[in-house]
């Protein structure tokens, strides 16, 4: 067995950034070459046997049939053929590539060993791969709520709120579009044909419409001391939406406030306080608020507008008060916790202002239908119009001829444009011409060919063979993996024309996508789902220690996130700029809530940190915030935050009966303990400190941030002890350090993003036989200094993209 010599040129970059103080935290993605790629290191003196001399010497003590650690037995596990056990194989090389194995206190070969056994296995891996490729397959994929929402927005130019028609996702390996999580039952079926029939009401408008509500509620966290998004200026707190008017009628617009526990009206009233109802910014109505409603009142803790003549459309209609005050006010606590919607609000102390809040906004109507005006989507659907009883088919043919493959993400067959007609004769009998294209497009939006992303596999193919994909398939993928909607008329002409399969072709639309600003879609759909933002809805922390975090600011913290990787994406950067980056995007709240002076206004734009102490996702207060706990900061999630969606080695569920921090005692001078007090305590038990050891270090050099991100230097007054070591023995007291250590290690890093984006491009689960087309993606990647458009056109140009394997569901078509 022989110890290869490997540069340890990259690690000691890393180090010795980590170790000064005012060094630049920012890495090249040149100095971020290695843990070097197996093509680095020069195997010719490794044998398969050695493989299997290390495996036994160093593994199999712990992984064996009697001891089964980590639920895995190596004792039969062939190293000079890994291939045929690639399941197991590529767990061995996970954790190798993660530093992890053997763990600390185990002996470990010397130099450079475990890297000439991981790479030694990878390319045994990969070599036969490359013999028997295996693209793998799914089953076919429905349209999701915010898919199905993009794709109704792309078709009729129409806003709707997916989940008043559809159920909730179900994710899986992280994300919301993973075929085999997309069950499918009667239920579910009604409610796209519900949704059906209501978007094309809404679509083409009804002025046989019935009187309706419609109440949109304030969410419990979020602050009513200034200008919501929308509303008009001079204006504060309140419910400002887009809400669609089906027909020109009356409408009635109800307020719905706070109430105490005892039934009145909850909040200060100035004298004058007044609150305004406006539609697109015009003032309808303007109501004196009465601090003395109550639930006992026959209205209740509610006040009421006049019917109003609106036309049908999308119209932006605002309840807000009039801002009766501007400049500091003089509160023991942050004005922001006492303007929450908070349903627990109910402590009103001296020094405090609690503020009127609104709390449900309810439009009613239609009452007194005149017809239905035009709007965006009618300009849309109705590209002809009848002049006599003659024209009314053919300008229908039209319509359903132009929307058809738009819809359906194909060109209509003759078929389709026969049975989508029939539809239409059917509604012309029952209202005439604009009932029937309207019932056409409910034909379009609950075919399945709408609803369902279909594949269909050439005839001849059995269970168990590979093919290509056809290039309408093909471009249905790309675009719902790019921009999260359907092919626009570009892509679809291609595709149509059997281009798109050619390799230049397939390239040039990759990089005309992610140039349009559609392509934002990877930040707010992928990245937004990959990095877990949807967990920061999870955590709100607590009202007294943080007066300041209300719902506002949680999605500018979220939307920072989104922002700055659209930016990565934009600006086709490094991958690494991730972990290094010494900027962000900010907007007026954000570098308040940051702590940086000189940015005014709502709008994001990219501002460079002063201080050295926040660099890249790490330092970002949406991540830093997800994985707290409302009253305290949580070591524990964001070292397991880091270890399982950076890293992509998650750490083990605890064993069952394993006490929480809080119920650790406390000083023995009485005082509260720190949360890394708490942390010894917990790790004392020896179950606990198996994988609290890899943990809880990664998760303590974050701990200066506080629950909101914000960075802190004492916790209960005592000053913070961020000291820690990792798994492999790197000393870590701060993010600068963390981000060096994990930087020092790349493959981990850059295999973990690329591992995600393919399961979302996929809409299935990454299994271990797609490890080798990673591998390859990621040595593509490198040769361009890891750029984002690398990865992208890395898993588009992959087999397991472009082709499938047959299963069950291509076996029944044929």
């Amino acid at each position: 067995m022989k110890s290869i010599s490997v540069s340890l040129a990259v690690l000691g970059t890393a180090l010795a950034f980590a170790g000064t103080a005012d060094a630049p935290p920012v890495l090249s993605s040149t100095a971020l070459g290695g843990s070097p790629p197996p093509a680095e290191l020069d195997l010719t003196a490794w044998a398969a046997e050695d493989d299997q001399t290390v495996i036994e010497e160093y593994c199999v003590r712990c992984h064996s049939d009697r001891r089964l650690r980590g639920n895995l037995s190596l004792e039969t596990f062939d190293a000079t053929q890994p291939h045929l056990s690639a399941e197991v194989a590529e767990k061995i090389v996970l954790k190798l590539r993660a530093n992890m194995m053997p763990p600390p206190g185990v002996s470990r070969p010397a130099g450079d060993t475990l890297q000439a056994l991981v790479a030694s296995l990878e390319q045994r891996i990969d070599e036969a791969a490359a013999r028997s490729p295996d693209p793998g397959g799914r089953t076919f994929q429905r349209l999701n709520q915010i898919e199905y929402q993009r794709s109704i927005k792309d078709l009729l130019g129409l806003d709707i709120d997916p989940s008043a028609f559809l159920p909730l996702d179900t994710k899986s390996a992280n994300f919301d579009n993973i075929a085999d999580a997309q069950m499918l039952s009667a239920t579910l079926l009604d409610s796209y044909l519900n949704a059906a029939a209501t978007i094309s009401r809404m679509a083409v408008g009804d002025p046989d419409a019935a009187p309706s509500s419609t109440t949109y509620t304030n969410p419990g966290y979020a602050s009513q001391w200034e200008r919501v998004e929308g509303a008009p200026y001079g204006t504060r707190g309140g419910i400002s939406v887009t809400h669609n008017f089906i027909a020109d009628g009356l409408y009635e617009f109800r307020l719905a406030f706070e109430h105490t526990t005892t039934g009145g009206f909850f909040g200060g009233v100035t004298p004058g306080e007044q609150i305004e109802v406006s539609i697109d910014g015009e003032r309808v109505a303007l109501l004196d608020m009465d601090r003395w409603m109550s639930v006992a009142d026959p209205n209740g803790v509610n006040m009421r507008t006049d019917p109003i003549f609106v036309r049908a459309g999308p119209r932006r209609v605002t309840a807000a008060f009039l801002k009766q005050t501007e400049g500091p006010v003089e509160d023991l606590l942050s004005p922001h916790d006492w303007s929450l919607s908070d349903r627990q609000i109910g402590v009103r102390g001296y020094g405090i202002t609690s503020l009127a809040h609104l709390k449900d906004l309810v439009v009613a109507g239609p009452n007194e239908v005149t017809g239905v005006s035009e709007t965006p989507s009618r300009d849309r659907i109705f590209s002809c119009r009848p002049t006599t009883p003659e024209e009314a088919r053919p300008c229908a043919f039209e319509i359903v001829s132009r929307l058809g493959p738009q819809a359906f993400r194909r060109p209509l067959t003759e078929e389709d444009e026969e049975a989508l007609m029939r539809f239409y004769d059917l509604g012309v009998e029952e209202g005439g011409f604009e009932v029937g294209v309207r019932t056409a497009i409910e034909a379009m939006l609950a075919s399945p060919d709408f609803i369902f992303r279909l594949e269909e596999a050439p005839s001849g193919i059995d269970t168990g063979q590979s093919y290509p994909l056809n290039d309408l398939d093909l471009a249905s993928r790309l675009s719902y993996f790019l921009w999260g909607l359907p092919p626009d008329d570009e892509l679809r002409e291609i595709a149509a024309e059997g281009d798109l399969s050619d390799d230049d072709e397939l390239e040039a639309q990759v990089r005309r996508m992610l140039e349009d600003e559609r392509s934002e879609a990877l930040a707010t759909r992928f990245a937004a789902q990959w990095l877990r933002l949807d967990d920061l809805d999870k955590v709100h922390p607590d009202r007294l220690l943080y007066p300041d975090f209300h719902q506002q600011l949680a999605d500018d913290l979220r939307r920072e996130t989104e922002v700055f990787f659209a930016n990565l994406v934009r600006e086709d950067a490094s991958v690494f700029d991730l972990y290094t980056a010494d900027y962000s995007f900010m907007n007026e709240r954000v570098a308040r809530h940051y702590g940086i002076p000189g940015v005014v206004g709502d709008d994001f734009r990219r501002v460079e940190y002063p201080s050295d102490y926040r660099r890249g996702i790490l330092g970002h207060a949406s991540i830093l915030t997800l994985t707290s706990v409302a009253g305290r900061t949580s070591p524990v999630l964001r070292g397991k935050y880091v270890m399982e969606v950076v890293m992509g080695t998650p750490p083990p569920a605890p064993p069952p009966n394993v006490p929480t921090l809080e119920e650790t005692e406390g000083a023995a001078d009485g005082r509260m303990l720190t949360t890394r007090e708490r942390m010894e305590q917990h790790r004392a038990n020896p179950t606990c400190n198996a994988c609290h050891r890899f943990i809880d270090p990664i998760g303590l050099a974050l701990d200066s941030y506080d629950v909101t991100g914000r960075w802190r230097i004492r916790e209960n007054g005592v000053a913070l002890d961020t000291r820690g070591e990792l798994y492999d023995g790197t000393p870590v007291t701060s993010p600068n350090e963390l981000n060096a250590a994990l930087l020092a290690m790349p493959t981990p890093l850059v295999r973990t993003f690329t591992q995600n984006l393919m399961a979302y491009a996929l809409g299935r689960r990454v299994e271990y036989y797609d490890q080798p087309t990673i591998r390859v993606i990621v040595r593509e990647a490198e040769e361009n200094d890891y750029r984002m458009s690398s990865f992208v056109l890395g898993v588009v140009k992959s087999d397991a993209f472009r082709m499938q394997r047959a299963g069950a569901v291509a076996d029944a078509d044929n």
